[in-house]
């Protein structure tokens, strides 16, 4: 039952990850590869908020979330000014950073050590330590990202990112700053991302720099590639699909030497499927180029 119980909060903290990043990417049409540093931004900011200074968990998030939004002011500024291939390394290059500091900063991060004996959350005396309480948990702020997701692209602000989206020279011809636009969004998408990094954090323990690399990054495009993006459903679809998967591979007696090359196998043969036959994923509305 545990494990069940694991499946289910691992799915609720992918889904407000790719929804975060879906806001980026699917509506704003950011291909943005260093999602995975604001998610351990939150993951750390929390935990070391928690550990060295005795911060409750929810205060520690929400402190987690305003830097996680700074730092991606920080990084918007010379990004957001790039097009294409250049953004992606630009996106590439903040990621390399922030996984660089928290491999290397050892006595700020503990660098490859990791940071163990993290407090498991806690609300008005109720301690979530256990697997049933963090699926409440996990499912209250997966349901509340979906929430907030839907309202922002559903409103006018939503619309002006679709259209950047589809032709920023129209939107600014309607008199929209791109720049502007784009900095939110992209701010918005780092704010969500370090909610999954805090209750990452708080359910597992312990972190160390592993868990935010590059590759975390390219998996989460890889959930909105299959599932489809620049909607509510395709993240779902993909977060389900893909950490559901490995785990069903764990029933087929498979060598665990050999069960990440089959996982990556199968990764990448749905996606050349996909690309041929769904463009735009299981169930999205918008398909990159």
């Amino acid at each position: 039952m545990n494990y069940l119980l694991h499946i289910l909060v691992m799915i609720g903290i992918y889904l407000i990850l790719t929804q975060s990043l879906n806001l980026v990417m699917g509506y704003t049409g950011l291909l943005s590869v260093c999602h995975a540093a604001f998610y351990g931004i939150g993951a750390y900011a929390s935990t070391l908020l928690m550990t060295s200074w005795g911060v409750n968990f929810f205060v520690a998030l929400i402190a987690s979330i305003v830097i996680s939004m700074l730092l991606s002011f920080v990084v918007s500024i010379p990004t957001l000014r790039l097009r294409g291939d250049y953004f992606v390394l630009g996106t590439l290059g903040f990621q390399a950073i922030i996984f660089g500091i928290m491999y290397n900063w050892i006595s700020f991060t503990r660098g490859p050590y990791g940071i163990p004996g993290i407090p498991s959350p806690s609300l008005f005396g109720f301690v979530f330590d256990s697997p049933s309480s963090y699926v409440s948990l996990t499912t209250a702020f997966a349901l509340l990202t979906v929430g907030f997701v839907y309202l922002i692209t559903s409103s006018q602000f939503g619309r002006v990112l679709k259209t950047i989206r589809e032709d920023e020279i129209a939107s600014q011809a309607i008199g929209k700053d791109p720049l502007f636009f784009k900095t939110t969004s992209f701010a918005l998408g780092a704010g969500v991302a370090a909610i999954a990094g805090s209750l990452y954090a708080g359910y597992m323990r312990y972190i160390d720099p592993t868990s935010f690399t590059i590759a975390e990054s390219l998996f989460l495009i890889t959930i909105l590639a299959i599932g489809g993006s620049g909607n509510i459903k395709g993240p779902i679809v993909g977060t389900v699909i893909l950490v559901v998967l490995p785990e069903v591979l764990r029933f087929l007696q498979i060598p665990d030497t050999v069960a990440p090359n089959i996982r990556m196998m199968l990764y990448a043969l749905a996606l050349i499927l996909l690309v041929i036959y769904r463009p735009r994923g299981l169930a999205g509305e918008y398909g990159f180029e």
